[in-house]
């Protein structure tokens, strides 16, 4: 290719602004080059909630966002997943004390699906019947958590801290809890992918029935 033709497609990209959702304020995340707005779509933005607010405090909480919309020179994006650092989980581990996790994937009041992975530090060693109490008492409130909230709610509470501090207020009564976090959460599937899911495995329930009779 001629360095002719090499800068006519450099001046034939064009930068899109790529925006946070609603829920974030639109708040600026960044550009993006393309010479066509479809190969935008899908592309993934990751970022801190540190530079989202302008905070370095809070720049050991990762979130990642998807382009899902294109206009003459914005792009648009939609939640992915909220994840903590590496580095600030390890700081939150102390020896002589239980590290609890959890996996719970539930469904929001709008029927996005999303899975959530509530840790829990202790403040000294607890025995095997408290880990399972306060693992049974995350999930719980994880679950009555996404059955009062849209997708949206649910992660506002999820990246502000909110559902790790009702977490903690009521697991600590369990056992002494140093810290709650929630250390993930992801977008699984929309609420076209949840109901088409929910109407194969329907399909497949009624062929049983046939296939018994």
């Amino acid at each position: 290719m001629s360095e002719r033709s090499v800068s006519r497609a450099k001046q034939e990209k064009r930068w899109y602004t790529v925006l946070a959702p609603e829920q974030f304020d639109r708040t600026e995340l960044g550009e993006t080059p393309a010479d066509e707005p479809e190969k935008v779509y899908d592309r993934t933005i990751e970022t801190t909630l540190g530079d989202l607010n302008n905070n370095a405090s809070e720049n050991n909480t990762k979130l990642t966002f998807k382009i899902t919309d294109v206009g003459s020179d914005t792009a648009y994006t939609e939640f992915q997943k909220h994840s903590l650092t590496r580095d600030y989980l390890r700081s939150l581990v102390r020896r002589g004390a239980s590290k609890i996790e959890a996996y719970v994937t539930v469904l929001t009041t709008d029927d996005y699906r999303v899975q959530v992975q509530p840790v829990a530090f202790t403040t000294k060693k607890a025995d095997a019947s408290q880990e399972k109490a306060i693992r049974e008492q995350m999930v719980q409130m994880v679950e009555e958590a996404a059955a009062e909230r849209t997708f949206a709610e649910l992660i506002d509470g999820v990246v502000e801290g909110r559902l790790s501090s009702a977490i903690y207020g009521e697991a600590k009564t369990i056992y002494p809890l140093r810290r709650v976090e929630i250390q993930k959460a992801t977008l699984e599937a929309h609420p076209e992918e949840v109901a088409e899911e929910e109407a194969t495995a329907v399909d497949v329930d009624d062929e049983d029935v046939a296939t018994s009779d």
